[in-house]
C-alpha cells in the first residue's frame, strides 16, 4: 500500500492535535489548515469536508489497530499479557487515535463510536481464544479499560494510579492464572 502524501498526513496530524487539545468544535477546516501549514484549498484537495477529516482519522485508527493486532498475535508473552501491558497509555499514535476518536464520539460522531466499537471487537476476537470463557474475556477487557483510564488520570498527579512494572507483572500473572483456558 503506497504511503499517503505528506501534506495529507500533516493535515490529519493537525486535525488530531486540535481535537485533542481544543476539542472537536475548535477543529474547523480553517483552524486545521492553519495548524497544518497548508491553505484551505490544499486541505480541501485531500479532505472535502470535516466529515472526510473525521473519516481519515478513523481510517488511521483502523490501520493502527490492525498493526497492534499483528504485534499482539506475534508477542512472545501472548495476546492477554500484551493487551494488559499495553493498556498503559504511552502517548503513541494508537493512543492518540483512540483518544481522538473518543472525543469525536463524545461530540456525537456515530462513525467514531462505531470505529471504537469495531476496534474493541477486534481486540476481543484476538483475546477470546486465549481465555477460558466470557467472564475471563470480560475481566481482561475491563481491567485493561481501567488501566487505560487510571493512566489518563495520572498525567499530572503525584499519585501513581498505574501499577509499577513489577506490580503490573504480578497483576498479569494473576489474570493469566484466573482466565487461562
Amino acid at each position: 500500500m503506497p504511503r499517503p502524501p505528506l501534506a495529507r498526513e500533516r493535515v490529519l496530524d493537525a486535525f488530531e492535535e486540535l481535537v485533542l487539545t481544543e476539542g472537536e468544535r475548535a477543529a474547523t477546516i480553517e483552524a486545521t489548515a492553519k495548524a497544518a501549514g497548508v491553505s484551505k484549498g490544499g486541505l480541501l484537495y485531500h479532505f472535502g469536508s470535516k466529515d472526510e477529516l473525521v473519516a481519515g482519522l478513523l481510517q488511521r485508527l483502523e490501520e493502527l489497530t490492525t498493526a497492534d493486532l499483528a504485534r499482539m498475535n506475534a508477542a512472545d508473552e501472548g495476546p492477554v499479557s500484551y493487551y494488559i501491558r499495553t493498556s498503559v497509555m504511552e502517548d503513541d499514535a494508537l493512543d492518540r487515535a483512540l483518544v481522538t476518536a473518543s472525543r469525536l464520539a463524545q461530540g456525537g460522531s456515530v462513525a467514531a463510536a462505531d470505529a471504537l466499537r469495531d476496534s474493541r471487537r477486534r481486540w476481543e476476537d484476538t483475546i477470546r481464544p486465549h481465555v477460558r470463557d466470557q467472564a475471563g474475556l470480560d475481566l481482561v477487557m475491563l481491567l485493561s479499560d481501567g488501566l487505560y483510564f487510571n493512566n489518563s488520570l495520572d498525567v499530572n498527579g503525584s499519585e501513581h494510579l498505574v501499577p509499577r512494572p513489577d506490580e503490573l507483572s504480578a497483576l498479569i500473572a494473576l489474570v493469566l492464572g484466573t482466565t487461562a483456558p
